[in-house]
């Protein structure tokens, strides 16, 4: 996939950190904080964008991945807080606290193209899941909410894995049941991390829903118009 970025360089102390945006917004896609369930709603462009944004994030440790989702169009679903979304490696060592400051920053970005691999990316996120399968581990991205954003903190294969899950997001939810009449599909979630102690475990559902006039959705792999009526008896 090919991804319209725009990179920043923002400095703050002894730091120069390097911060990616998309170059457009994700108009119809949206995000509500887990508390302890989150919700990640989108059509399918949104969808397809941010499995591209993880699986660049996951080789680019190096990056500050952030992802305006506040400003978008006001989904009709869901309940709690808006949030924009970033995506930082554990190695970068960045707090949530520092956000803010460097968000503030974010100026006179300038224009960058990547492209990302999918079949690497997929590479990965089996590699991952085979390991997890043989040690029994519950290995989970870190999440954090801060400053009306949501924080994944994270390495090469989990974000990989979760590029995955929104890559089939996207492509399957034009199929589901319900959808071209504006009704909502879900596809599966992010992390899910049991909390100490027990309790619901703290999750992000990652659902598909399409954008009206509903009239104009069209399931992937159907016709591009839909046939003509015929026309009325006299």
């Amino acid at each position: 996939m090919r991804l319209r970025l725009r990179e920043f360089r923002p400095r703050t102390g002894p730091h120069t950190y390097r911060v990616v945006q998309p170059r457009r917004p994700l108009r119809h896609t949206s995000l509500r904080a887990p508390d302890p369930i989150g919700l990640l709603l989108g059509d399918h462009d949104g969808l397809s964008k941010l499995a591209g944004l993880f699986s660049f994030a996951a080789c680019s440790r190096h990056t500050v991945v952030h992802v305006p989702l506040r400003d978008g169009v006001p989904p009709d679903q869901g309940v709690g807080e808006l949030v924009d979304l970033v995506l930082v490696h554990h190695s970068l060592g960045l707090r949530a606290g520092q956000w803010p400051e460097l968000r503030r920053r974010l100026r006179q970005g300038t224009p960058l193209t990547v492209r990302t691999d999918e079949a690497r990316t997929a590479r990965y996120a089996a590699a991952w899941r085979a390991r997890q399968e043989r040690t029994g581990s519950q290995d989970a991205l870190r999440h954090a909410t801060h400053a009306r954003t949501l924080f994944f903190f994270g390495d090469r294969d989990l974000f990989a894995d979760t590029a995955v899950r929104l890559a089939h997001a996207a492509g399957h939810g034009p199929l589901q049941k319900g959808v071209g009449e504006g009704h909502m599909a879900c596809l599966g979630s992010i992390l899910p991390v049991d909390p100490p102690g027990g309790g619901h475990p703290v999750e992000v559902m990652i659902c598909f829903k399409a954008y009206p006039p509903y009239a104009h959705f069209r399931p992937a792999g159907g016709p591009a118009t839909r046939p003509r009526r015929p026309a009325a008896v006299p």
